[in-house]
């Protein structure tokens, strides 16, 4: 992700590049024709075979120090909060105060799975294409009379 292109859009996003200056560095970019060759061989332009399994874009890393620490972070507040919700239940607490132990420990479980979906899943997309209908004209089962 360190073409041209990808620079430029940054810079402009940054406020570094005026977008003037960003379509003028791009008023001369083309492709030639070994160029475009090269991407339909490549398969840029081709469309993919049913079912076949594409990757979106390439995953994060989820072996990112802050990743490591938000699951540790996550399973000990999750096993706090579950366990003290068990001890909560075996010696009568008010049920308002279990609520809170229960909610909270399910939070902590919900966040834990959106930044493993986020961070560590890969994006994948299951190409699936529609299939041509052809619906058949139904038999006509009454004769028509001319008057």
């Amino acid at each position: 992700m360190d073409d041209t292109i990808t620079k430029l859009l940054r810079g402009v996003a940054r406020g570094e590049i005026s977008v003037d200056d960003a379509r003028k560095s791009l008023e001369d970019a083309s492709l030639t024709e070994e160029q475009m060759e090269m991407a339909i061989d490549k398969g840029v332009f081709t469309e993919a075979d049913m079912g076949s399994i594409v990757s979106a874009k390439l995953a994060p890393s989820g072996a990112s120090y802050l990743t490591m620490f938000f699951f540790i972070w996550g399973i000990f507040w999750s096993c706090y909060w579950m366990f003290s919700l068990i001890y909560g239940l075996a010696n009568d607490w008010d049920q308002r105060q279990l609520a809170f132990h229960l909610a909270i420990g399910v939070t902590t479980l919900i966040l834990m799975g959106l930044v493993y979906l986020r961070f560590i899943l890969p994006d994948t997309i299951i190409v699936k294409h529609a299939i041509n209908k052809f619906i058949p004209e139904h038999q006509k089962d009454w004769k028509e009379y001319k008057v």
